[in-house]
């Protein structure tokens, strides 16, 4: 499986706590006004990279990992493979997402992919509802659910 890939971030602090690595995936269909990385809404942009490279730089950083983008649950098959592979490594997984809680435990593929991940983010960017004092959030209709 290859994933496109348009940035990791390592040592961030700012998508999640503590330092971490964040995996930036392409691909969201969202379309948010206001979104603050609409670069990243192409499926084709970035890098192509295998779960074997992507995990070569969480291995060598040690840091929990954060999985954004893009949004990674419109790969649920690839977010769950990652998922995996870092929690096998001993590491914590955060993902942000705009799809709501509510729309992921209704889908099958959506919940799979999340098994496993510390906490989502999720929620659309709702550019009327921003608020910057919000941690790891960008809007106050966004929620961190903690699954484990």
């Amino acid at each position: 499986m290859l994933y496109n890939v348009l940035k990791i971030e390592r040592g961030t602090t700012v998508d999640g706590p503590g330092f971490r690595t964040s995996i930036y995936l392409a691909g969201c269909r969202h379309g948010c006004p206001g979104c603050h990385n609409p670069q990243s809404w192409d499926f084709e942009a970035g890098v192509k990279m295998s779960l074997e490279e992507i995990m070569d730089v969480v291995r060598e950083e040690e840091f929990n990992v954060t999985l954004t983008g893009g949004d990674p649950l419109y790969n649920p098959d690839g977010a769950g493979a990652l998922v995996k592979a870092i929690k096998a490594e001993g590491l914590t997984v955060w993902i942000y997402t705009g799809f709501t809680w509510e729309e992921i435990v209704e889908d099958k593929s959506l919940i799979a992919a999340v098994e496993g991940a510390e906490a989502i983010v999720e929620g659309r960017f709702m550019e009327s509802l921003r608020d910057e004092s919000l941690p790891f959030r960008g809007s106050s209709n966004q929620r961190i659910v903690y699954l484990a």
